[in-house]
């Protein structure tokens, strides 16, 4: 396992146990987006970061991130493929109901996260990515 696998694995493993408050992993400049969905948005270093995850936590309640797949895409980028459970706060739709699914694409540089794009659509992430399934 490649060390950058590594680190996305270890952080994933804390996100799926509800675990979002570690940023060791971060690198102080960090680029956060979301692409689609309720809230997107760019964001700039690691306060930021913290500022864009607000904009999702605050729309749902019972949020909880179950990985389905890892994939290694070369130049120093992992893709993490995630299923959602919860429901909206407002609305009350129970996101396990929707299928909801989501993709992270990790950028690493000297191991740290230099960019962490957000997909709402994961179909939109591997198209993007010349990964179409």
């Amino acid at each position: 396992m490649s060390e950058n696998l590594y680190l996305v694995r270890s952080i994933c493993a804390a996100w799926e146990r509800g675990d979002y408050s570690s940023v060791d992993w971060a690198d102080s400049d960090i680029e956060y987006e979301h692409v689609g969905g309720p809230a997107p948005g760019k964001w700039t270093g690691v306060s930021g970061m913290a500022e864009g995850w607000r904009s999702v936590i605050d729309v749902t309640a019972g949020h909880c991130v179950t990985v389905d797949d890892y994939r290694e895409l070369g130049d120093d980028r992992v893709l993490v493929l995630f299923h959602l459970s919860g429901h909206g706060k407002t609305s009350g739709l129970d996101l396990g109901q929707m299928q909801a699914s989501v993709a992270s694409l990790f950028h690493l540089r000297r191991r740290k996260v230099k960019r962490l794009v957000n997909y709402l659509d994961p179909d939109r992430a591997l198209a993007d990515l010349g990964l179409e399934e």
